[in-house]
């Protein structure tokens, strides 16, 4: 009589004295690059959304999610960075005229960027 696993299409490896399912997870189709935001998010994951993570892992899904998590990040970054530069009248000019303000302010600024982005995407 077949196991269930054996009725699915499931085969055995004998390992010693042991018959082991043979288990693989699925391969994703295309791995895609993942920046730092993507990285920041799997750790997340891992640490406080393990049934996520082990969810995406086993469906063949994570690479593709995280790269996608990182695309958003980074457009929301950049796309942040400017409003706020503009906002705060950091400009090119400021740039030649004080280059210690102008390092100073935009420093502040990437700074409130990275945690808005962290808030609204990276930890949520």
């Amino acid at each position: 009589m077949k196991s269930l696993f054996e009725q699915l299409g499931g085969t055995y490896t004998l390992q010693g004295d042991y018959y082991l399912p043979d288990l693989a997870l699925p391969t994703e189709e295309e791995t895609q690059p993942i920046g730092i935001w993507g990285q920041r998010h799997k750790r997340y994951l891992q640490d406080h959304k393990r049934v996520t993570y082990t969810n995406l892992l086993t469906s063949g899904n994570l690479n593709a999610y995280l790269a996608d998590i990182n695309e958003q990040a980074e457009n929301m970054f950049s796309r942040l960075v400017k409003e706020m530069a503009k906002m705060q009248g950091v400009t090119e000019q400021l740039k030649t005229k004080n280059q210690m303000v102008w390092v100073g302010k935009m420093n502040s600024i990437r700074n409130a960027a990275i945690e808005v982005v962290n808030k609204e995407i990276i930890f949520a």
